[in-house]
């Protein structure tokens, strides 16, 4: 082989190996170019996703607000209930008392003295709900967020009330029972 046969291969070697290394080079480009744009459409997918589920979960709170506040205002409607109303339940049940006894002087007004007690009860029961509420010792008062905006007197009679309501039912079911617990 001569000088200019061997200079001629090894020049056609280099610019093989320059050839393939442009090649590898552009390659290792184009994939990193495409691994970094999948990387972002699985970022973004998954940011979507994310976004997707707090709107779901801040649909959940808003319908969750909406109902505490409409049973904030039912309570707050509640409270709002005092000693005219209770004065109204006893007048009534005093009427009631007057119709019974007067339907128990007839002989067929058996079933209306029946009713009549029923409702008169109900009325009495209903008064005693609304009777004013002596604070002896301190109600157990949790805090519930989001807060609603009651005064702490307000808080500790609602308290009591729930309190006093739960025991209402609890005795009411022990006697509609037969008195077993």
């Amino acid at each position: 082989m001569t000088a200019i046969q061997i200079c001629a291969l090894i020049s056609l070697i280099t610019l093989a190996a320059l050839l393939i290394w442009a090649g590898y080079l552009m390659g290792h480009t184009d994939g990193m170019s495409a691994g970094k744009k999948e990387s972002d459409d699985i970022q973004s997918a998954e940011s979507a996703k994310t976004i997707r589920e707090l709107r779901a979960s801040l649909d959940f709170i808003k319908a969750d607000h909406a109902r505490l506040a409409q049973f904030s205002k039912r309570l707050q409607k509640a409270l709002t209930l005092g000693d005219p109303e209770r004065q109204t339940l006893l007048d009534i049940a005093e009427k009631l008392r007057i119709a019974a006894e007067t339907f128990a002087a007839f002989r067929t007004g058996k079933k209306l003295e029946r009713e009549t007690r029923a409702l008169r009860d109900e009325a009495l029961a209903m008064a005693e709900l609304l009777k004013p509420v002596e604070i002896t010792g301190r109600a157990k008062v949790e805090k519930v967020f989001p807060l609603i905006p009651l005064s702490k007197v307000d808080a500790e009679k609602a308290a009591l009330f729930f309190q006093q309501d739960s025991q209402a039912i609890a005795t009411t079911l022990q006697t509609a029972s037969g008195g077993a617990a």
